[in-house]
């Protein structure tokens, strides 16, 4: 396996310090969050420097970026449920087409979206017709761009089968899984299982640890990380692991820089002589 961290754990580094860091902790790679053109969210929002420049840092460093994780979700409703409200149907579509084009200048394989959930009262083939209907429009952008997109876990598509599902409303291999076993298990879905169904969709999992429900360090926690990183070697996992400390979106809570950095080792030695199934 391949090991990542998510910029999420650093709103306020620039990107040059976010490689620097990632090169002396022993990372492989960087999953870049962006919030599209004119977001100033981030400071290492690649969206914020020329894509050569981008490049030109991860390179420097020896890192590569594993993905661009995005906000686009495809499950607005077609009917407004509020008479006068008027819905764009084709914004997240053409936020995560954006998505794609920045990726190919950054020569980033993978483009993160959400499915994310079926409205209430709505039948669920309506709904994965609605939100599959608009990931193959994602996809169909992705043709000979070198770029997949992924769709994370979550919200009616928490488990593999969930996601296994909506995806399997795109033909070809232009779609694949990003999984965050936490979310998958608060659903009821061991992690082992998901890893089976998923198969050779699997291209990124997200590891997260918290405490009484707060963000904590890998491993300390209550997510079963280790026993998640060990189910991927024993798998013969080669893909991207990417660490995500939601550190963007607290107040406060466990340092940062001490989280990812340590998780880097621990990761590395949870995997370390385990027997392939």
């Amino acid at each position: 396996m391949r090991l990542a961290f998510s910029t999420v754990a650093f709103p306020t580094w620039t990107l040059p310090r976010i490689a620097e860091q990632a090169r002396d902790w022993g990372f492989e790679g960087i999953e870049l969050r962006t919030f599209g053109h004119g977001s100033t969210a981030l400071a290492c929002d690649p969206a914020l420097t020329a894509p050569a420049k981008a490049r030109g840092l991860l390179a420097s460093a020896g890192l590569q970026p594993c993905c661009l994780a995005t906000s686009a979700r495809f499950d607005d409703p077609v009917t407004p449920p509020v008479i006068g409200h008027l819905f764009d149907q084709e914004r997240e579509v053409r936020a995560a087409r954006s998505a794609v084009d920045l990726a190919v200048e950054l020569e980033c394989p993978f483009v993160r979206v959400f499915g994310f959930e079926i409205i209430s009262g709505e039948s669920r083939a309506s709904a994965l017709a609605r939100i599959g209907g608009r990931l193959a429009k994602v996809a169909d952008h992705c043709r000979n761009s070198g770029v997949r997109v992924l769709v994370e876990n979550g919200g009616s598509f928490a488990r593999s089968s969930d996601l296994s599902e909506l995806l399997d409303r795109v033909e070809g291999p232009l779609v694949a899984a990003s999984f965050c076993p936490g979310v998958a298990r608060q659903a009821g879905e061991d992690f082992s299982d998901a890893i089976n169904v998923l198969g050779d969709r699997l291209q990124v999992v997200k590891l997260r640890d918290f405490s009484h429900g707060e963000p904590c360090a890998i491993g300390v926690g209550d997510q079963h990380c280790e026993g998640d990183v060990r189910a991927l070697a024993r798998a013969g996992y080669s893909a991207w692991v990417v660490v995500e400390h939601d550190r963007m979106w607290l107040q406060s809570g466990a340092d940062a820089a001490t989280v990812v950095r340590d998780a880097a080792a621990s990761v590395h030695a949870w995997s370390r002589g385990v027997v392939r199934v």
